[in-house]
């Protein structure tokens, strides 16, 4: 403790005081200090204060919280014999503006017997750790992007908003405070209202539930709220907490929109279709088409496999069909036979993908009947053979090609003109076409190296020796003696 006056009404002052206090004369001199009012000034001799309330202000700076100006501080205000009470204040050092406080105030003052004021007290109260709390709690309640609503339990007025809030609702935030829960509604729409009012009433946590706000600008929106109790200061508060349900109801407007569209698409298709789970393969839907055409209705199918069905009469192509599926997610333009119930065997072309409804995975697959036109092209290679049976001037090229058409990707292994190589073909129709190695090598504007090398490359394949011999080779095969492009 600082050196001081000896006085009856200084030891009736700071009788059972823990707070700072400093004792000013009418004259506006500084005679004591506490070593707590010393501490939250962040001095260490009554000196470091200043003789005179002048020159206290001089090391100090001030400002009132309560938006008051700072004309005057609370040491003049207490030279002027005036009283108050929890008066809070940022004060601050001048010479070190690293060193501030936040100071709670009140004033004493003291009278002798004739009522004229003889000791004058500033009693001083540190809450700067309080108000750094508060100012921590306020950063983080505006920077958190879940919207919130804090309301006063006494009157159930709104005392803070976040941005979250303003910017999904539309407010504005002059808007929301100090209006009451009934004027900017938060639980309006709730499922559970009367609940929520009971238990805000009571100050009690509120459950999430949903609700449909209003906006300012007439429309509403979507959200789940739950309440939360708090205190803000000693003051009991609700803290309201939003979640915004607009996008998941829009994502939930558009899907089942979208599976509307689907399902329409998938009964008016003209192709037979069917759905299936990706697991098992197990049929959950098929359109009208697919019962047209098969013969099987969706009591027939639906919850069981193609394979139970007995679709298809080829295992082997079933299997081939599945393991696709399984392993790249899609099927396109395979043939195969498939049974109808009346209609017997079909020749068909299946295509399928992998889809995705409602976060399970399905297989959609279109089954495509060519049975009217296999039974065409089978008439016609029957005709083109009775034709071909006693016509011995049909190239075997041709006849290949037309065995190739009958069954196709079957397409024979001992044909040397698969392994030739773009280049090693040119040169074929080039040399056939009767060039010699330097017209060939002017016409592909190679060096004549380079053409013996890849003619040498040709005969190697062909298993032949002389260039007479390729272009009769070349006949047999019903290759073209033409010029290239």
């Amino acid at each position: 403790m600082t050196a001081g006056v000896d006085r009856s009404e200084l030891r009736q002052i700071i009788a059972g005081l823990t707070e700072g206090v400093i004792l000013v004369e009418p004259d506006q001199r500084i005679v004591w200090a506490n070593e707590a009012a010393l501490a939250m000034h962040g001095a260490e001799s009554l000196a470091e204060l200043g003789a005179t309330v002048d020159e206290y202000r001089a090391r100090f700076s001030l400002r009132y919280r309560n938006n008051r100006p700072p004309d005057q501080y609370p040491i003049e205000r207490v030279v002027r014999g005036e009283t108050f009470h929890d008066v809070i204040v940022d004060v601050r050092r001048t010479d070190r503006p690293d060193v501030d406080f936040v100071h709670s105030l009140r004033s004493i003052v003291a009278t002798d017997t004739s009522g004229t004021p003889s000791c004058l007290a500033l009693i001083l109260q540190n809450v700067t750790p309080q108000f750094e709390a508060e100012e921590r709690f306020e950063k983080t309640f505006n920077a958190n992007p879940a919207p919130a609503v804090i309301t006063r339990l006494s009157d159930l007025r709104h005392v803070k908003v976040n941005t979250g809030f303003l910017e999904m609702t539309g407010y504005t935030r002059d808007a929301v405070i100090g209006r009451s829960v009934y004027e900017v509604d938060v639980l309006a729409g709730a499922r559970s209202r009367d609940l929520a009012i009971a238990r805000l009433n009571a100050g009690t946590t509120v459950p999430q539930m949903e609700a449909c706000l209003g906006l300012p600008d007439g429309g509403t929106r979507f959200v789940i709220v739950a309440g939360q109790p708090m205190e803000l200061g000693d003051e009991p508060c609700m803290l309201f907490t939003f979640a915004d349900l607009e996008l998941r109801k829009k994502a939930e407007t558009a899907l089942r929109q979208s599976e509307e569209r689907f399902a329409k698409a998938f009964q008016l298709t003209p192709v037979p279709t069917m759905l299936c789970r990706a697991d098992g393969f197990a049929v959950t839907g098929i359109n009208e088409a697919f019962t047209r055409v098969f013969g099987y209705g969706q009591d027939k199918v639906v919850g069981r496999t193609p394979e139970e069905i007995g679709l298809w009469t080829k295992d082997a192509a079933r299997q081939r069909f599945e393991s696709a599926v399984i392993r790249t997610g899609s099927v396109l333009g395979l043939e195969t036979c498939l049974h109808a119930q009346e209609a017997g065997d079909l020749d068909c072309l299946v295509s399928a993908e992998r889809v995705t409804i409602n976060d399970e995975a399905f297989v959609l697959a279109v089954l495509q009947d060519i049975t009217e036109r296999k039974r065409s092209e089978r008439d016609l290679f029957v005709a083109i053979e009775a034709v071909m049976a006693d016509t011995s001037w049909f190239s075997r090229g041709l006849i290949e090609k037309l065995a190739s058409l009958r069954h196709p990707g079957e397409a024979s292994a001992e044909d040397p003109t698969l392994s030739l190589t773009v280049r090693e073909r040119q040169m074929l129709g080039l040399v056939c076409a009767g060039l010699s190695d330097d017209a060939i090598a002017k016409r592909l504007n190679l060096s004549r190296n380079t053409v013996r090398n890849h003619t040498a490359a040709l005969y190697r394949k062909l298993g032949l020796h002389k260039r007479s011999e390729v272009i009769v080779w070349a006949r047999e095969h019903g290759l073209p003696a033409t010029i290239p492009t």
